[in-house]
């Protein structure tokens, strides 16, 4: 029997995030959250009763926060912040960024400490439930004082204003309201602030990037093992003892994998006395490589999770006589782990390009450019000049978004996270990664084939039976454009990994053991 997650109750994890927004965990607002949210809101209208001045409540925004609004025009107040601060340019987000941004604001907003209404966070919810998910353009947030931007067109809806898609139709707000038979909701005090204040946005692209991120790091470990079996590559740098004296978790991690996934091969064997002393660091080292990312990738979920469950609202509401001002909304602690994630990404395609480049140079008994009649075919050689290519752009996309800070609100606002364009760049990169994963897969399966009648290990065995279902063999040149695009669509839905993983289940030989922190 399904649990139900209880949103402002219940601990967010992401993989928990990632499951109510594909529909396979269902979340509601219980009876514990709906106190808490009617006591929140009950102590704004005290405030507004009571003529407290409370930022936010009854004063103006940012610089100015000491201009005074009247009762009457709270209501207003909140209202206008959303049309004002509805400034994003640029293309549209993806939906499943926007439907993680609604979730993970009502999680926020349902422990009780923004004073919002609760039928507000029900309007919310049926956009999620309902997949009616707002228009929202990717530009426009400096991360502080929170995604605003970006957050005030994701509720624009709210009030009947932008635009939302339906069944992939984009649509006027009002005229989705209006097809529905509901009407805008009347914001009360605070509540336009309090949607519109925190990191949804960045936290957002942070989840997706968690989840695809460790998704490349898998697939890596199994690709590079492949390249390692095709270039007749030895697994002694992979020995547990030798890990042991310099004891990186995830150099651990990589290094049992790479032995659990070379286990029993004859290729491994057929070769085991060739006088080779070391292998080209991009297979001896990736333990310490792909490693490094594993551990960067723990700090960013650790951190990530951290945030989820966190209220990034200002100001806080304690109480109608207990309001802290504060800086909560600041994206500074994920912005930093989301750049040092996306240095971590870009390693993990340069050490990949590296190995597409070994396969090849014709060396240990393979045929230059991994095919027999080059000159006139060109083989697997202009493949790794796409790697090339996209690990030069990585490259160019590492430039630390954080590292900035550019003033805001006349200097009220006078340091800033750029947090929301670290997530953005974070998962351009792993865009580009995916592509050349799939390239080195489609490379690796291809010089394997030239290593027969030896077989490898019967989870490569079975990756590369994998590969052979959407793509075949070379003989000569054709349009790769093709191959890359197929085998990427695998790399990037998930397939290949949970194939892989869940064949190796079914037959005993798990890849990960005594590592659960680094599961999803």
């Amino acid at each position: 029997m399904q649990t139900i997650f209880n949103y402002g109750i219940d601990h967010l994890t992401i993989r928990i995030a990632i499951d109510i927004s594909t529909g396979k965990q269902k979340a509601q607002l219980n009876a514990a959250a709906i106190a808490k949210i009617r006591a929140s809101e009950e102590h704004v209208a005290q405030i507004v009763r009571d003529n407290k001045t409370v930022y936010g409540v009854n004063t103006g925004f940012g610089i100015l926060a000491n201009t005074p609004i009247s009762a009457a025009d709270t209501a207003t107040l909140q209202y206008k912040i959303l049309q004002s601060h509805s400034v994003g340019v640029g293309k549209p987000i993806p939906n499943d960024i926007a439907r993680l941004m609604l979730i993970t604001k009502v999680h926020a907003l349902a422990q009780g400490f923004s004073g919002v209404q609760l039928e507000t966070l029900q309007r919310i919810i049926w956009h999620i439930e309902n997949d009616i998910i707002p228009v929202v353009p990717e530009k426009g947030s400096v991360g502080a004082s929170g995604d605003l931007a970006p957050l005030a067109h994701l509720f624009l809806p709210l009030i009947g204003l932008g635009e939302v898609v339906d069944k992939g139709i984009t649509m006027k707000s009002a005229a989705a309201l209006n097809k529905f038979g509901l009407q805008p909701i009347q914001l009360g005090p605070k509540e336009g602030l309090a949607l519109i204040n925190g990191t949804q946005f960045i936290l957002s692209f942070a989840v997706k990037a968690v989840q695809r991120m460790h998704n490349c790091l898998e697939a890596a470990d199994i690709i590079g093992a492949m390249s390692l079996e095709a270039l007749t590559g030895t697994k002694a740098p992979f020995d547990e003892r030798l890990h042991a004296l310099r004891p990186f978790t995830g150099n651990q991690l990589v290094a049992q994998r790479l032995r659990n996934i070379l286990q029993d091969s004859e290729i491994m064997q057929s070769h085991i006395d060739c006088g080779r002393v070391q292998d080209p660091y991009s297979l001896r080292c990736m333990p310490q490589v792909h490693g490094a990312s594993r551990n960067a990738w723990l700090h960013l979920k650790e951190l990530t999770e951290i945030e989820l469950n966190s209220v990034t609202d200002n100001p806080i509401i304690l109480g109608p006589d207990d309001t802290i001002s504060g800086g909560n909304f600041h994206g500074q602690p994920i912005a930093l782990p989301l750049d040092y994630a996306c240095f971590a990404t870009a390693e993990i395609g340069n050490i990949s390009d590296r190995r597409c480049y070994l396969l090849l140079e014709g060396k240990w008994g393979l045929p230059l450019l991994l095919m027999d009649n080059v000159g006139l075919n060109s083989g697997f050689m202009i493949p790794q000049y796409t790697t090339a290519a996209l690990v030069s752009e990585n490259k160019t996309l590492c430039f630390p978004a954080s590292a900035d800070s550019i003033p805001t609100s006349l200097g009220q606002e006078d340091h800033v996270s750029m947090g929301s364009i670290s997530g953005r760049k974070l998962n351009n990169v792993l865009d580009n990664l995916e592509y050349i994963l799939a390239i080195e897969l489609l490379s690796a399966s291809q010089a394997i084939e030239f290593r027969r009648p030896h077989k490898s290990s019967e989870i490569l065995e079975f990756a590369h039976d994998y590969v052979r279902d959407f793509v075949g063999f070379a003989k000569e040149d054709r349009i790769f454009a093709e191959d890359i695009n197929r085998i990427t669509k695998i790399v990037r839905d998930f397939s290949f990994v949970e194939k892989i993983t869940g064949f190796a289940e079914k037959k005993s030989l798990p890849l990960n053991t005594g590592f659960e922190a680094f599961s999803l």
